[in-house]
């Protein structure tokens, strides 16, 4: 038993009792459970009815009105620290007062409750990862964030102590007026004091995309580039990363059974080479198949698995990861030695390729194409792919996303900080970048088909072996870079766009439209790169 305030608490499980949830403020609660594991977590969430359990053992979870994240509720604290260091134009400010007041809400509202805690790290590298303490209200959610994060080894809890400190209450109810906020549901981030409070939303993402952010704002300093990224390692420690927006396929190409699995998401590059910060995957299920994605399908069946959203038979409990009735953006989350290839260490030398993955529903990019370092850094300062109907509530035709870095929602810090830092990277040590569309062929969506992934896992094969540097190389007519205009295995007329298409006229204008899109939306940053970076925008053919 422990005491918070002047009421005795029921503690269970293992903690560093001289850094207990007193000194964060907690005061009055229930019932505080420390560090459980998967099984225990498993019962109390059972018990509670927070969740199900799937034939083959995963604990299935729904998250309620909020399917997604809600970046729009999501705000950092603006003060003397982080003024002058915050993008501003792509984060929420929220000061220090308002803050102050929610903080004492959360803690407020905590009183009396059941809480769970997890001490986690951060990050791969033991130099640079973050000790992040996560607080969460459901049982289930400890599990997720147990799964994602990096577990510390037992003996480690005893001395642990928190740098950055995450408290996720969904039944708390923000108050606008009171606590500066949108709405009921709020994401709020105190740089300075590293404090994460999460409320008004049971979707577990939230957690991770905060520590995400957290690291985001912390390692730019450092002369490291956090990157929203997949990566992947060959035998020869011919590490890749994989850039994508959600849909493009970053985590389905990065688990590759001939290479090791370093990380399906979020990556830091420091002198050293890359580190994962994470300990686990959280990959989307809709439609997921053994056939296709053999790895994370036998990973979403296994007890420890944490599946959101996912609709199950209520007889067999059998999962269907075709029914997209509650949402298309079903989840499984899992630690990342779930898949049989996946790297103990979470680290890997110097990547030797860069990967930037789109999926163009336009149907007018090329399956592959080699960039320069000017052509990488505008298509990384783009992030392009676009979006579709039924991917987002009310969408009924295709639209372009350019989130830039591949992750605006998580950069506190503006975006030539980051791109600067890859840029440097990139020449210090010659990568090879290349730009692959796992988006449409044929036509536009509704018209063409999906790049089949056979093609796509052909090309990258190529491109991570080093072959395809020896192919002979054309330029594209409207985006300017270089494309094979053979490879092996690969249809020949796939790696010409518009050879797919039978209205060649309606593939012209298409193309014509996107290069606009691309260089209406790079206006923003022709202030922050210099000449060569411009010259990679590609051909305004409409203008022309």
């Amino acid at each position: 038993m422990a005491c918070l305030g002047s009421i005795p608490v029921e503690t269970i499980g293992q903690f560093n009792t001289a850094h207990g949830a007193e000194t964060f403020g907690f005061r009055k609660l229930k019932s505080l459970s420390w560090n459980l594991q998967a099984p225990q977590l498993y019962e109390q969430a059972l018990k509670r009815g927070e969740a199900g359990l799937a034939a083959g053992g995963a604990l299935c979870a729904d998250t309620g009105t909020h399917t997604g994240r809600s970046p729009k509720d999501k705000f950092v604290v603006r003060d003397a620290t982080t003024e002058g260091t915050v993008w501003w134009e792509n984060n929420g400010a929220m000061s220090p007062e308002h803050f102050e007041a929610l903080l004492a809400d959360f803690l407020k509202h905590a009183e009396g409750k059941e809480l769970f805690a997890q001490d986690l790290y951060g990050g791969a590298d033991p130099v640079h990862r973050v000790k992040a303490r996560v607080f969460t209200e459901f049982a289930w959610h400890s599990l997720f964030i147990r799964n994602l994060l990096i577990r510390p080894e037992l003996e480690e809890i005893a001395g642990y102590v928190p740098e950055l400190t995450i408290v996720d209450l969904p039944s708390f109810k923000a108050d606008p007026k009171r606590h500066g906020c949108r709405s009921e549901t709020v994401i709020a981030i105190d740089f300075t004091r590293k404090i994460v409070l999460i409320g008004g939303s049971a979707y577990a993402g939230e957690m991770k995309k905060s520590v995400f952010t957290y690291l985001n704002y912390t390692l730019p300093a450092k002369g490291i580039v956090p990157m929203h990224c997949s990566a992947n390692v060959g035998s020869k420690d011919d590490s890749a990363i994989f850039f994508g927006l959600s849909g493009t396929g970053k985590t389905t190409l990065s688990a590759d059974p001939d290479r090791t699995l370093i990380g399906d998401d979020e990556h830091g590059w420091s002198k050293n080479g890359i580190f994962n910060f994470e300990g686990g995957c959280y990959a989307k299920t809709i439609k997921l198949s053994a056939e296709a994605e053999p790895q994370i399908f036998a990973a979403s069946q296994r007890f420890g698995t944490v599946l959101e959203n996912v609709v199950l038979d209520p007889f067999t409990r059998v999962v269907d990861f075709d029914d997209q009735s509650k949402t298309e953006n079903t989840r499984s989350a899992y630690p990342l030695d779930f898949i049989p290839n996946a790297s103990r260490t979470g680290r890997a030398g110097v990547p030797k390729n860069i990967v930037m993955l789109t999926a163009d529903a336009f149907g007018v990019m090329p399956p592959i194409a080699k960039l320069t370092p000017a052509e990488a850094m505008y298509h990384f300062l783009s992030g392009y792919t676009a979006k579709v109907a039924g991917t987002e509530r009310g969408l009924t035709g295709v639209e372009p996303e350019f989130s830039t870095c591949f992750g605006s929602p998580f950069l506190p810090r503006h975006p030539s900080e980051y791109a600067n830092l890859l840029r440097d990277f990139i020449a210090k040590h010659h990568v090879d970048c290349w730009l692959v569309n796992t988006g449409w062929t044929g036509g536009k969506y509704g018209v063409g088909r999906r790049m089949p992934i056979r093609v796509t896992r052909r090309l990258l094969t190529s491109a991570l072996d080093g072959s395809l540097n020896r192919a002979d190389f054309r330029r594209d007519p409207y985006f300017g870079f270089a494309v094979p205009t053979s490879v092996p295995g690969v249809e020949p007329h796939i790696l010409y766009p518009v050879k797919t298409w039978q209205d060649k006229a309606e593939f012209a204008e298409t193309a014509k439209r996107l290069v606009g899109m691309f260089r209406e939306n790079f206006k923003r940053f022709e202030g922050h790169v210099d000449d060569a970076v411009k010259a990679a925008a590609p051909v305004n053919s409409l203008a022309a």
